[in-house]
């Protein structure tokens, strides 16, 4: 037990407390039952004393003789109609001196007897009692039959921490189990034998469980297709590097120095792809805000205006009114700019890439994005979205464009289509859930 914090400790608590108002009560009630009923018995034997007396003529010396034993409580006494004593078991000046018809309570030399009183013929038969006897006894008797819970209750006691140690004993062995595990050991925990208060938690720290395996899972997944990927880029650069230093002429260093800076400059693009995709994990903490999507992606596309230039292509921007919404401002920029970046990227020089963004039916945004390029097959189209995928006919670019915007409309609890622009090219669809105005 690790202190009363316990469920063991309390459960053993409350129940010492059950048992000991339980034994409490139990003892109340026979203590006064007893005594009721012992009283009852005395009264019985007075009356049956003096009913007997009664139907005598008179009282024998032999039995006088036993009345008159000092051990003897009852005190018999008869008087003559007229009130005049004619007979007493003991002489005492204690004794009543007044008689009441039936059962009563009557006090003599300071102390209180309990009397029956019958008339027969020209006498009246009275049998006294002490009442301190009485009660003493009865008081006794009712001890008596409360003792044996002094035996019982302990007794419970230690039954019923037996039963408790016995009952928790299921969530003994799951804390074992849980801690003989080291930091790989991420199967489902047995429910077989658990109670059924303890299986919604068990159930739920397998479903938690799960969860770690499948993150713990895409983690290695992720780290093992970043270290592949980067290494060919990693490669490229040494060669370029070593063909650098190896130049003698001008010209010749000139191309291998645009080799070398065009490298770098896709390497880095890997590494912030493969950083904001590792912030587009759904279980990745980030903060969301309101924040305006129609003006998010005019600020994304104003920075991407200079690769369109460079590519000749024609970038345009519908968004007509504020379309607001709950979101992480990195992640839906990145969103944005992935689209339009691969969008330039993969369509021709000169391509035309338009971007619209409104209201959508009731609570959901609307981002689309057409492009005049060559698009994407039908059959292709599902894979699209896995990371580092690339088509057979597209060497260039890290497959990782569009599994970012997968990841950052599903975190947002959106969803992505693909479909054919009325450009000729691809269209990009993704749907999230909209705020009211702002």
């Amino acid at each position: 037990m690790k202190g009363v914090g316990s469920i063991r400790a309390r459960l053993l608590l409350s129940l010492l407390a059950m048992l000991a108002v339980a034994a409490g009560l139990m003892a109340l009630v026979t203590y006064r039952n007893v005594l009721a009923e012992t009283e009852t018995l005395f009264d019985y034997q007075l009356r049956q004393m003096a009913l007997s007396l009664r139907d005598q003529g008179e009282i024998a010396p032999d039995q006088a003789g036993a009345f008159a034993d000092e051990e003897l409580d009852f005190v018999v006494q008869i008087w003559s109609v007229d009130g005049r004593a004619i007979y007493a078991s003991r002489q005492h000046s204690e004794l009543p001196s007044r008689a009441l018809l039936g059962f009563a309570d009557i006090g003599a030399g300071g102390r209180t007897w309990r009397t029956f009183s019958v008339a027969a013929r020209d006498r009246v038969i009275q049998v006294a009692q002490p009442l301190a006897i009485r009660q003493r006894l009865a008081a006794s008797a009712a001890l008596r039959s409360v003792a044996p819970l002094l035996v019982v209750v302990p007794l419970m006691l230690l039954l019923a921490g037996w039963l408790v140690t016995r009952a928790l004993a299921p969530l003994r062995r799951l804390s074992a189990e849980l801690r003989a595990r080291d930091a790989r050991s991420l199967a489902p925990l047995r429910t077989a034998g658990l109670p059924d208060e303890a299986v919604p938690l068990v159930g739920g720290l397998n479903a938690l469980l799960e969860r770690l395996a499948a993150a713990l899972d895409a983690q290695r997944a992720f780290v093992a297709d970043a270290a592949h990927e980067l290494r060919s880029p990693l490669t490229a650069l040494k060669l370029q590097l070593e063909l650098l230093r190896r130049s003698t002429d001008a010209s010749t260093r000139a191309e291998a120095t645009a080799q070398l800076a065009g490298g770098i400059e896709r390497a880095v693009r890997l590494v912030e792809q493969l950083l904001a995709l590792a912030r587009s994990e759904p279980d990745a903490p980030a903060a969301r805000v309101r924040l305006d999507l129609a003006e998010l992606a005019r600020t994304t596309l104003a920075g991407l205006a200079a690769l369109a230039a460079s590519r000749g292509s024609t970038l345009s921007l519908q968004a007509a009114a504020p379309v607001w919404l709950d979101g992480e401002a990195a992640g839906l920029a990145a969103l944005v700019r992935n689209l339009v970046d691969n969008a330039l990227q993969h369509a021709p020089r000169g391509a035309r890439v338009e971007v619209e963004v409104r209201h959508e039916g009731g609570a959901r945004a609307l981002l689309r994005v057409d492009d005049s390029g060559p698009g994407i097959p039908a059959a292709d189209r599902a894979r699209v979205f896995d990371r580092f995928y690339r088509r057979g006919d597209n060497d260039t670019g890290s497959g990782l464009g569009l599994a970012i915007v997968h990841a950052v409309a599903r975190r947002h609890g959106g969803e992505v289509t693909l479909g054919d622009a009325p450009l000729g090219g691809l269209r990009v669809e993704v749907r999230l859930p909209a705020a009211g105005a702002g």
